[in-house]
């Protein structure tokens, strides 16, 4: 049995330049964070020859090809897997329209997890580049690289996208004092919306012409965060955060709402440094930067949504339990 614990994440600044139609050409660049909240991924031997997989539903399958999960069924297939196992997939918050990379942690969660019940160890960029090859290539989600990368590496993140399709990731270790100082000022309220990032990903993805300005603004204010944590300044995150809503709420015209343009002021009006939807937007999460002083004003301010306290993890997708022995001897 083996069961893997990855990471969700937070995207700080520059999501939607690690989309391809962007970063291929103009090179993208994002800041994000691991946070402790995670996806677990359990697979085990089974005495028969079938395969099982556990979610939100039951499967039961003498193939692979016949597997309806689109990602446990390519990461089976990549792994090399025909067979005789129990796969099961749990997570700490829905794993489905949060805008905090569920479906990546999945998959780099399912990979790992897979490659270690053979006893084959693989390196956070390996398990990285192969869910991005899964979830764009193989399930064709119109998707970016971010997630996967920050599910595998974990931690803080500057992550470089391309020309073409190179990436490059920098981790940033900040110092204990300067980590804790970042981590308080963050907040995550839950906007109790789901939604599918894939319609407003398309949007964005065919928008990206018409919005160059917009992304390179996305682009260069992640840079000025991360070089400005280098430095030791830990509100430049903030204050990049709060540049940016206004550019990626115009990527696509799904990223926002009257609702949450309403959730997002009313943080901001209450003393927030900085506000987003997480992700794709949409739904899911606000991402707020705050100073610790007036934290008890900006949850006065959004009574109706529910606080997910979080800390920034800096570990990638790790192996928690390992146990193999030959039972059917």
């Amino acid at each position: 049995m083996i069961i893997t614990q990855t990471p969700l994440r937070i995207g700080l600044v520059g999501g939607g330049t690690d989309l391809p139609g962007y970063y291929r050409e103009h090179g993208g660049r994002v800041l994000n964070a691991a946070i402790d909240k995670y996806v677990y991924v359990v697979v085990k031997q089974r005495f028969d020859d079938d395969i099982y997989i556990n979610y939100s539903r039951k499967e039961i399958v003498s193939r692979v090809a016949d597997v309806q999960h689109d990602l446990v069924r390519e990461a089976l297939h990549m792994a090399g897997i025909r067979g005789g196992v129990e796969i099961t997939t749990l997570a700490d918050i829905p794993s489905t329209g949060s805008g905090l990379g569920s479906s990546s942690s999945v998959t780099v969660g399912l990979l790992h997890a897979l490659f270690a019940y053979q006893g084959v160890q693989v390196s956070a960029e390996e398990l990285a580049d192969r869910a991005c090859n899964i979830e764009i290539q193989r399930c064709g989600k119109p998707i970016g690289k971010q997630d996967q990368y920050a599910a595998a590496y974990g931690g803080i993140c500057d992550l470089r996208f391309g020309p073409g399709d190179q990436v490059m990731v920098d981790p940033i270790r900040l110092r204990p004092e300067l980590h804790r100082a970042l981590q308080s000022e963050l907040m995550l309220f839950y906007t109790g919306i789901t939604r599918s990032a894939d319609k407003i990903l398309k949007e964005q993805s065919a928008n990206v012409a018409d919005r160059l300005a917009q992304l390179d603004l996305l682009k260069m204010l992640a840079g000025e965060a991360a070089d400005g944590l280098r430095r030791g300044e830990t509100e430049a995150v903030g204050l990049a955060l709060g540049k940016s809503w206004q550019a990626k709420r115009e990527l696509a015209s799904g990223v926002s709402s009257s609702a949450l343009d309403q959730a997002v002021d009313a943080v901001l009006g209450a003393g927030a440094t900085g506000a987003k939807i997480a992700g794709a937007g949409g739904g899911g999460f606000v991402l707020v930067c705050c100073p610790v002083e007036y934290q008890a004003a900006v949850r006065r301010a959004v009574p109706e949504l529910k606080e997910l306290p979080i800390k920034i993890d800096p570990h990638g997708s790790r192996v928690i339990f390992n146990v193999h022995r030959d039972i059917w001897a």
